[in-house]
């Protein structure tokens, strides 16, 4: 799973900056930067509540 590129994807199509996806799951822009470059990682939890905000699938992130 590319999370980096399915993040970037979502942003892009909404035209979100990363400080707007950054406020949606209570982070820092910085930390969206990371999660983008491939430097960290959201947790799982993090991870459910993309998945619930933008209607992606966890289980099959290959279709994205």
């Amino acid at each position: 799973m590319n999370i980096a590129a399915i993040i970037i994807e979502i942003r892009k199509q909404r035209k979100m900056t990363q400080e707007d996806f950054a406020k949606l799951f209570h982070v820092t822009r910085q930390t969206v930067s990371n999660w983008e470059n491939e430097k960290s990682y959201p947790d799982i939890k993090t991870l459910v509540e993309i998945s619930d905000e933008f209607d992606i699938s966890l289980d099959n992130p290959a279709d994205h």
